[in-house]
């Protein structure tokens, strides 16, 4: 039998106001597309930042102050000029993350055409700075020496002259990606939340019996609870991008809107069926709670947008493929990022649709299950 539009309709708005009356929904759908957008972009940065260096400096020569003096900000706090055995107390009371030790005779060796050796000590507890900062510093160092070492000249001692452009994000700014990819992550949290605490709500209040009782199908049931939760999920996604991302944060939204918003009625689809197939095996809120904590951490750490999925195994690589995360996020950031067009994204659409259609089918049939056994 084909299923009522109006009947779905009515059921979406029941929906709504059984949202309306719980205010912890209500506050953590606010707060997980503001303040947690927010802090979660600018609060852990995996750039160098106002690292803190010190300097051994045994050679006491123009070069040697030139590369001290190169160590600048955003990137490092002024350098300190420290003696050979306060390495070690500095760097084991955490208050300075690089040491730079110049040997004597740096600059004449420079000068002279050898390779002297200069020693970069790091802190390696703070890993993010201590990778990312050795290589700036390494850069540095070539740099200046290389500079220095041509002026006679007026020539540097490269053959090439490297042009480095950056395109999407030039100044490479990592709270643009922290927030776009943190609505993303919220977005599948909430779906896989609000469908399934809609269902165990109905349990829990006693009102799953009156729907069996009323001529609606399981069908109407379950996807009247996807489009109005969906909904509420989409239209704060979408304003949290705007506010928060775009105007708060400053992160330019590159493409086409309606389309990223169709990628997104896919993906919430998608995840909210899933939400309501885990919450069928549960039977209280706190059993869905267990259920559905696992599943969110594998999809986020997963996805690519904690980390690149280049990174995980091949064969975790593979299995990821069936699930839609990964396809969410790889068409996302080409949208928002990159400003890719249909031409681009259709085969994430495509996959996107198909996953959307498996698991309403699987959904909806565990669904129906369930529901025969409560009749």
């Amino acid at each position: 039998m084909a299923i009522s539009l109006s009947t779905v309709f009515r059921l979406g708005v029941k929906e709504f106001h059984s949202l309306r009356t719980d205010p912890v929904l209500l506050f953590m759908i606010f707060f997980v597309f503001t303040v947690a957008v927010f802090s979660q972009a600018t609060g852990a940065k995996f750039e160098v930042e106002r690292g803190s260096v010190g300097v051994v400096d045994e050679d006491q020569s123009e070069l040697s102050r030139r590369i001290t003096a190169a160590l600048i900000e955003p990137y490092f706090k002024p350098a300190e000029s420290i003696r050979p055995d306060q390495i070690d107390p500095e760097m084991d009371a955490g208050r300075l993350t690089f040491v730079i030790e110049i040997p004597y005779r740096f600059e004449f060796d420079v000068l002279s055409g050898r390779k002297p050796n200069v020693q970069i000590n790091v802190d390696a507890t703070s890993m993010s700075q201590a990778g990312n900062g050795a290589v700036y510093i390494q850069n540095i160092i070539a740099q200046e020496s290389i500079s220095y070492a041509g002026r006679g000249e007026g020539v540097a001692s490269v053959p090439i002259n490297m042009v480095l452009r950056t395109r999407f994000n030039p100044n490479m700014r990592s709270e643009w990606f922290n927030a776009t990819m943190a609505v993303i992550q919220h977005i599948t949290m909430l779906s896989l939340v609000l469908t399934g605490a809609a269902l165990i709500r109905e349990r829990e209040h006693g009102t799953v019996e009156h729907l069996l009782v009323m001529p609606v199908r399981p069908a109407e049931i379950m996807l009247a609870k996807l489009w109005a939760n969906g909904l509420v999920i989409i239209v704060c996604a979408m304003a949290s991008l705007w506010f928060v991302v775009h105007k708060m944060i400053g992160a330019p939204l590159a493409g086409p809107m309606p389309i990223f918003l169709a990628g997104i009625v896919l993906y919430q689809l998608s995840v909210g069926a899933l939400g309501i197939l885990l919450a069928t095996f549960a039977v209280t809120m706190g059993q869905f709670g267990l259920l559905f904590l696992p599943v969110l951490i594998i999809l986020n750490l997963l996805s690519g947008s904690t980390t690149p999925t280049e990174t995980i195994p091949l064969w975790l690589q593979n299995v990821m493929q069936f699930t839609p995360t990964p396809h969410f996020v790889s068409f996302s950031q080409a949208v928002l990022s990159r400003g890719a067009g249909v031409d681009v994204v259709w085969p994430q659409l495509c996959i996107l649709a198909g996953m959307t259609i498996i698991c309403l089918v699987v959904s909806l049939t565990r669904f129906r299950t369930v529901l025969g056994r409560m009749q």
